[in-house]
């Protein structure tokens, strides 16, 4: 059997080559839309792709299926209840997927969305028992998926409950590779280890020692992570006819008129010199994908501004995922105008002078503590809270390290504010000095 596991680290998605080495033939599970990694895999090893499995219809990026079925004719399998608008070959529970020796059982697992599947994995050269399970967005490491992206929280909730249990009939051994990890919105506290066992996940996994159906659902339904961005547009697009490969973008002099502009260097490379209007979301740091879908708008052209062709590419290939396809190009270079950053040294004169401290974390990581009298509005949603705003003072922006910080900095000033990040630590650095804490309770 050929087992291969494609991280994307940083939507925190899985995808999965699973095959026959003697047969030469393998299934794809869960493609992302940038199929080439994974076709170079099979490449290498000799396979032939015969099909594409999803696990459901994905919220939070766009998949590969049609590429691999337009560019290379590959069939794909879904549960019917996903109701997608591409030819399919349903697959149902108890539905068995022969690929040369290897079998993948089809388990029925509703509650992320109700067409969701799990997929046993067997060998059946070295035995009849399943080896692994690909659980897709039911069984994460330490957690479980979130139950509100397709249908009520709390109907979702109920039927991920017993799709659990589903799970848990499976040996102790059985290995389990989930369709997540640590830095996706399908989940809210899933491990960054890309694999577990059933064993572990049964004694250790927090939501599966909730006993009862309606404590599952009190608890499970009570969701307060942000859905995905542009959830509606990807979901759209994954469900409906087949969407192929998108033409490279260029390089570009300057960039056009009436666009956004995204500059995708580094927060201190930007601060050093950046063009008017331009909102920084590095492509080097963390989630680069989602921060840039909560704060850019999908309906419009997006050019990137980038030091190097590699990191426009790298932002492209990234807003691609997410469902961001009109990109007019990329521009490399900064530009003249300069903004500075905040030293923890210098917020505490800068509140003394009267100016605004935006706490942009999420509201339940302000609970921890924070600076009294800062606004807290999260840096996805700082771009549409102009009546929280005020339009004569400086605006201070901060959050645990800098990050978020200088991200909401970035569109506060494309929209006429004058507004400098906390780079140099954020709160963490700032509780360190022993700055004012203040807590909901205090």
């Amino acid at each position: 059997m050929i087992f291969h596991q494609f991280l994307n680290s940083d939507l925190g998605c899985a995808c999965y080559l699973v095959g026959d080495e003697e047969a030469g033939i393998a299934v794809l599970v869960d493609p992302p839309f940038a199929i080439e990694p994974l076709l170079a895999e099979a490449e290498q090893r000799g396979l032939r792709i015969v099909r594409t499995i999803e696990t459901h219809t994905h919220a939070d990026h766009v998949s590969g299926h049609g590429r691999l079925a337009l560019e290379h004719g590959i069939p794909i399998s879904i549960h019917p209840a996903a109701r997608v608008d591409y030819p399919n070959d349903p697959m149902v529970d108890g539905d068995a997927i022969e690929v040369g020796a290897v079998t993948l059982g089809v388990i029925h697992t509703p509650g992320h969305r109700p067409e969701h599947c799990c997929l046993t994995v067997i060998d059946t050269s070295r035995g009849d028992e399943p080896w692994l399970v690909l659980t897709g967005d039911s069984l994460f490491v330490g957690d479980a998926a979130r139950p509100d992206l397709a249908v009520g929280a709390a109907e979702g909730a109920e039927g991920l409950y017993h799709s659990l249990h589903r799970l848990l009939e499976l040996s102790d051994g059985v290995e389990v590779f989930p369709g997540h990890v640590a830095g996706s919105l399908c989940g809210k506290s899933m491990s960054s280890k890309p694999s577990t066992t059933i064993g572990f996940e049964r004694r250790f996994n927090p939501t599966l020692q909730i006993g009862t159906v309606a404590a599952f659902i009190a608890e499970s339904a009570a969701v307060t992570a942000p859905k995905p961005p542009n959830l509606a547009r990807i979901v759209e697009t994954n469900a409906g006819p087949f969407f192929g490969a998108l033409p490279l973008a260029q390089e570009l002099a300057a960039p056009p008129e009436s666009v956004q502009l995204l500059d995708v260097r580094p927060a201190s490379e930007h601060l050093a010199g950046h063009r008017p209007g331009a909102i920084n979301v590095p492509v080097s740091g963390s989630s680069f994908a989602t921060k840039a879908g909560f704060v850019l708008d999908a309906t419009q052209p997006v050019c990137v501004l980038a030091e190097t062709v590699d990191e426009a590419r790298d932002a492209i290939r990234g807003l691609r995922a997410v469902a961001f396809f009109d990109i007019a190009g990329y521009v490399l270079g900064g530009g003249d105008e300069h903004t500075d950053g905040v030293t923890v040294d210098e917020l505490e004169e800068l509140v003394a002078d009267g100016a605004t401290v935006i706490d942009v974390r999420e509201p339940d990581e302000r609970e921890s503590g924070f600076i009294p009298g800062s606004l807290n509005i999260p840096y996805r949603l700082v771009g549409s809270a102009d009546a929280d705003l005020p339009g004569d003072s400086p605006v201070v922006t901060i959050c645990e390290s800098g990050a978020r910080a200088a991200v909401a900095a970035s569109v506060l000033r494309a929209r006429g504010y004058n507004a400098r990040p906390v780079i140099d630590g954020g709160l963490s650095e700032w509780r360190r000095r022993g700055g004012a804490i203040a807590t909901a309770r205090s």
